[in-house]
């Protein structure tokens, strides 16, 4: 197929038809031919794919997603505050005031304050911001993209401490006094079958503070079940990251395979 001489003129009506199948770049009707030529398009033809743009269209969608990043940003922003809150309870059994000698001694971990709390706000605001940006950085350089797996990876090791020491506050049990004027922890010594836990009757063992087997057991669990859920979306971020470093890797060295065919 050869380009129309300058010098020859078309009929209007054949100029229109050329226009119809000239490409997207094809722009002043003197180029209409020539791209016919060069991508004829008939009736019931499948257009060629840019097999490039297909691919990052795939790994961006599989990979990452503005709303759902600012979404688990939020949730995660929402948990680590609550957290903080319930954490900051703990240090006031039944709203009273005590001396910290009467304050059961795991509220010093700062379980809530540090583990599920701050820990877990960074990766939360980076969430937050990357999630107009590609979302944890996505397709930068692999150091850049390293930075926020390591902050999930630190949110999701302080969720953990937030459930293990949660969990050992429960099984534990409220400091508390038992009516002989010294604070002791009554219930630690409990198998799991006897648990003060699922022995409501013997909540009455604490004299004072005033309903601080209750106050002990509904802050711990509150704590026990944001740090579990903070690590699972912490963690579903580091695996997210990982993946998005090695794919896109591969992703992009199939883009200059298929470029250079």
């Amino acid at each position: 197929c050869k380009d129309p001489e300058p010098a020859q003129k078309l009929p209007a009506a054949e100029l229109e038809d050329s226009a119809s199948l000239a490409g997207p770049g094809c722009l002043a009707p003197g180029e209409a031919a020539r791209c016919a030529c060069a991508q004829p398009r008939r009736p019931g033809e499948i257009m060629p794919v840019n097999m490039t743009a297909t691919i990052f269209a795939v790994g961006g969608f599989t990979m990452c997603s503005e709303t759902g990043s600012r979404c688990t940003g939020m949730l995660l922003l929402t948990l680590a505050t609550t957290a903080i809150i319930a954490n900051l309870l703990l240090y006031f059994p039944n709203g009273q005031v005590l001396a910290p000698a009467k304050v059961t001694n795991l509220v010093w971990f700062f379980h809530g304050f540090l583990g599920a709390g701050l820990l877990v706000m960074v990766p939360a605001v980076m969430l937050l911001r990357a999630g107009g940006e590609g979302c944890w950085a996505h397709r930068r350089g692999v150091s850049t993209m390293l930075f926020p797996v390591l902050l999930a990876i630190l949110g999701t090791m302080g969720a953990v401490y937030c459930v293990v020491i949660s969990s050992l506050g429960l099984l534990s049990g409220p400091f508390c006094d038992t009516g002989s004027g010294n604070y002791t922890y009554p219930f630690r010594n409990d198998t799991l079958e006897n648990s003060y836990l699922f022995n409501r009757p013997s909540w009455t063992t604490c004299q004072e503070p005033e309903h601080i087997v209750l106050w002990h057991v509904v802050l711990f669990s509150i704590l026990l079940g944001i740090g579990a859920v903070e690590a699972a979306l912490c963690l579903s971020q580091a695996v997210s990251g990982l993946c998005d470093i090695f794919c896109g890797t591969c992703i992009r060295k199939g883009q200059v395979t298929i470029t250079g065919l």
